[in-house]
């Protein structure tokens, strides 16, 4: 039941209310949920913690760990293969026992969930954790099962979950998502990927190095946020890999064939029958927002259901903060944390602090990875900048050449006027560790010669940096090993 400000008190409705005195509630224990909490704990504050099914969220229990954790599985197998790019060199290597692997992926999972999350808890008295069943927004504070809990300022951080997307016939389908694909009891044989981002690329690819006949087919094309030239790029090493990509694609319909699953598309001009034992649906996240009574509280969302928020990570109801996925902001693991804890500063402790991802890094953990930060290179003409651009292929940077893995490319975007730095993009073997390196350079407002200027150890991977911004005014190939 939902009470406007002009219903009776939630007491004769007979509800239980919490008599502890809080000063922040948070729903949702996931990262962004223990960051506010933790937060706000720390400054002295009391804080009820709600709580709804596993403790820990997406990232720790269905998502980043157990993901990154198979992945790194799957390249050790197919590096093994891999060997061979060395003379005189083969190795070979398989999956013996999936049961097993999923076993030491779940021990993980469950060792990490328990340090990082419900070992926490008792060292911050300030903290009183919650799990009586599903949260709603209600007049004067949060309704939990029969218990109404008060307090002046509350955080949404509930998250999201895998989206399905609105293809004739998938709801009579048993499909799956990134949480049940890495819950498999068994390996399949194939698998149809519907979706090309960052999920999608990183599950197809990893699944197919496990020995999975492997299909991926995006609507537009493969990694659709990042500069076409990298996603063409990855989109090759795919190929190169056994993996089918259709892009551009319209998905027609899904049916059942047998205990195999169909999904009917049209790409390339033509209609297409594909068909696996199953479908994986890997095609973005919704917000978890139903049930939270978020319209009775005048709480805007958008067409997707995820919570507006400003700057202050408010949202359109005082009082209210929302953080995480469960918000329009990016959807990685450290920035639901930032964004909560700037959250809980501004909601207790008298903060103005304003959410920046101007510099903000984002990976995507296939093979090679893919790293970038700040803007594209139409994201910099959208913004008005006069561009300019390099790219350096990997066949120009030493560490790759002496690895015998040349996949790749380093993309950098500057102002032409200025030669500040704007944003670049890094497909590697190593891009993860590398990306860092630009963040700084454009956190500090870096120019492209001073970053060319700068001093980097010879053979690394983030030395490659170091001739992308050379390579806007010079022809690096010309050049000899350090002589930059």
């Amino acid at each position: 039941m939902i009470l406007e400000s002009k219903d009776k008190s939630m007491e004769d409705v007979n509800m239980n209310t919490d008599d502890a005195s809080y000063d922040l509630i948070v729903i949702g224990a996931g990262s962004a949920g223990f960051s506010a909490s933790i937060t706000a704990a720390e400054a002295g504050k009391r804080v009820a913690l709600i709580g709804h099914g596993l403790i820990g969220g997406t990232c720790v229990n269905i998502g980043c760990v157990p993901s990154k954790t198979m992945i790194r599985a799957a390249e050790a197998v197919h590096g093994a293969g891999a060997a061979r790019r060395f003379p005189g060199v083969s190795g070979a290597a398989r999956v013996d026992d999936w049961a097993a692997l999923m076993a030491g992926k779940e021990a993980l999972v469950s060792g990490l969930r328990q340090k990082k999350y419900a070992d926490l808890l008792p060292g911050y008295d300030g903290i009183t954790y919650i799990d009586e069943g599903a949260a709603r927004l209600v007049q004067g504070g949060v309704q939990v099962g029969s218990r109404l809990i008060r307090a002046p300022k509350i955080i949404v951080a509930t998250g999201g979950r895998p989206a399905l997307p609105p293809i004739p016939g998938i709801a009579d389908v048993t499909v799956l998502n990134s949480t049940s694909l890495l819950a498999l009891d068994h390996l399949p044989a194939s698998l149809v990927f519907i979706g090309g981002g960052y999920i999608g690329a990183e599950l197809a690819q990893m699944m197919a190095r496990m020995g999975v006949k492997v299909t991926l087919v995006c609507r537009s094309r493969l990694l659709p946020q990042v500069e076409p030239e990298v996603s063409e790029a990855l989109a090759q090493v795919l190929r190169d890999e056994g993996i089918t990509l259709h892009s551009g694609a319209t998905y027609e319909a899904c049916r059942a064939e047998g205990d195999r699953a169909v999904l009917s598309i049209k790409a390339g001009g033509k209609r297409l029958e594909l068909v696996a034992d199953h479908l994986v649906v890997t095609a973005g996240r919704d917000p978890n927002t139903e049930g939270l009574g978020l319209e009775a509280m005048g709480i805007k969302t958008d067409a997707r259901g995820a919570i507006i928020v400003g700057d202050d990570m408010a949202t359109t109801r005082p009082g209210i903060y929302a953080a995480g996925d469960v918000t329009t902001r990016d959807q990685f693991v450290y920035m639901a944390a930032y964004g909560a804890k700037l959250a809980a500063r501004n909601a207790v402790l008298d903060g103005a602090e304003r959410y920046d991802n101007a510099a903000m890094p984002w990976v995507v953990f296939t093979d090679p990875q893919v790293a970038g930060v700040g803007l594209t290179e139409a994201q910099a003409k959208a913004a008005g900048h006069e561009v300019k651009t390099s790219i350096l292929t990997l066949d120009n940077v030493p560490r790759a050449l002496a690895a015998r893995d040349t996949r790749g490319l380093i993309k950098l975007v500057a102002d032409a006027k200025t030669d500040r730095l704007l944003g670049g993009v890094i497909a590697a073997p190593e891009g993860s560790d590398s990306v860092q390196t630009l963040a700084l350079a454009l956190k500090f407002g870096m120019t492209t010669k001073a970053l060319g200027e700068t001093i980097f150890p010879y053979l690394t991977t983030v030395e490659g940096l170091k001739l992308a911004a050379q390579t806007f005014d010079k022809d690096v190939a010309k050049l000899s090993c350090c002589a930059g």
